[in-house]
């Protein structure tokens, strides 16, 4: 993966119809700010499993008091912190993802959304420019592992259940392209015994698939391949590639040019299944997440957007695919609310186009 992502939840904001209906979506940044900060300070890392007091924790954490005590009630009324008494006491997930401490600590995915608190106050500049900010080179190895360890924090814990619903009906090989740390292709691999997999992505984000990898006897059954796959062709022959957020970071047409080399690396029959934020609807503007997330690409890309599960479909067909359709996870399990779209090379000539991409419920081995 190449781009910044936001978090795989979907957006639920009213339609604003007055002034204070406004108001309101702009005063949204509050929390935020708040659970921003209490990261900066490394608050939950401090906090542990104790409990403490305002004038103990802002001793510790070199604060004012006053700060430190309307921080923590903010805290509390969003969940984080439980109260009792004069004693705060961190949650479950203050104790765990939020704590540096913890094996379950997710650094990298919080770290990469606190830079993104600085680089959206930038958006106005890159609406005039239409291009992204300044940021660190995707090419440099540092911030390239970085990024693919956070990549692993935000799919950790939906690849297994997104996995869980994609039957591969006998499928060999899979290809996960631009697959960073392999967190999919893993839970592929663990869910199908006679599977193996390979991991395309550049040597960096590799590396640390190899690191998440190796403890897992099921991790030697995945391949590592470092390609540039959109300046190269795709070497090899798969059952099934697996192309998972990153249409979102090209344009249609260097979209269109990889579904082309994904034709040439499939066997007859071989599926591509293709995860993204697909817009669903005929305008192009919902689910609002997708279009919330094509700012994002503005803010990071050259030229990547998100795009209509429709349109996807078209260029596939354009380029040689056929029985196209959607896959719908159940709700609460997807990476993405619009769910997965399959498309199948056939041998033979191409059959006639369908006119409508109608969804289906359930896993793709129906």
């Amino acid at each position: 993966m190449r781009s910044r992502e936001l978090p795989n939840q979907a957006v639920r904001i009213r339609a604003i119809r007055n002034f204070d209906d406004f108001r309101d979506v702009i005063f949204t940044y509050r929390l935020p700010r708040i659970l921003l900060t209490a990261l900066d300070l490394d608050l939950f890392t401090v906090m542990g499993a104790r409990s403490w007091t305002i004038p103990a924790l802002a001793k510790r954490l070199r604060v004012s008091v006053r700060g430190m005590d309307i921080l923590c009630r903010n805290l509390a009324c969003a969940g984080l912190l439980n109260k009792q008494g004069a004693q705060y006491r961190a949650g479950n997930l203050a104790r765990t993802a939020l704590n540096a401490r913890s094996p379950a600590y997710r650094g990298a995915y919080l770290d990469l959304l606190r830079g993104q608190w600085e680089d959206w106050s930038q958006l106005t500049t890159s609406v005039r420019r239409g291009r992204p900010v300044e940021h660190e080179a995707p090419d440099d190895p540092v911030y390239r592992r970085q990024f693919t360890w956070a990549m692993h924090h935000r799919s950790v814990e939906v690849a297994p259940k997104v996995a869980a619903q994609v039957h591969l009906r006998g499928a060999r090989t899979l290809l996960d392209l631009g697959g960073g740390p392999g967190t999919y292709a893993l839970a592929f691999l663990a869910r199908n015994p006679a599977l193996r997999a390979t991991v395309c992505d550049r040597a960096p984000a590799l590396e640390v698939a190899r690191e998440i990898a190796g403890p897992l006897k099921y991790g030697r059954r995945l391949s590592y391949l470092p390609l540039d796959f959109v300046s190269r062709p795709i070497p090899g022959k798969y059952d099934v590639i697996w192309y998972s957020n990153v249409l979102h970071i090209y344009s249609p047409t260097q979209n269109k040019a990889l579904f082309r080399k994904m034709a040439a690396a499939l066997h007859p029959k071989g599926r591509l299944l293709i995860q993204d934020a697909f817009l669903l609807d005929r305008n192009g503007l919902y689910p609002m997440e997708a279009n919330l997330f094509a700012v994002t690409m503005l803010l990071f890309t050259e030229e990547g957007n998100t795009y209509g599960a429709a349109e996807t479909a078209r260029w596939l067909r354009e380029t040689g695919f056929e029985r196209i359709r959607r896959i719908t996870l159940r709700k609460g399990t997807e990476d993405w609310e619009g769910g997965l779209l399959e498309a199948c090379l056939l041998p033979g000539p191409p059959a006639r186009p369908r006119r409508s991409l109608a969804p289906r419920s359930g896993s793709a081995g129906n």
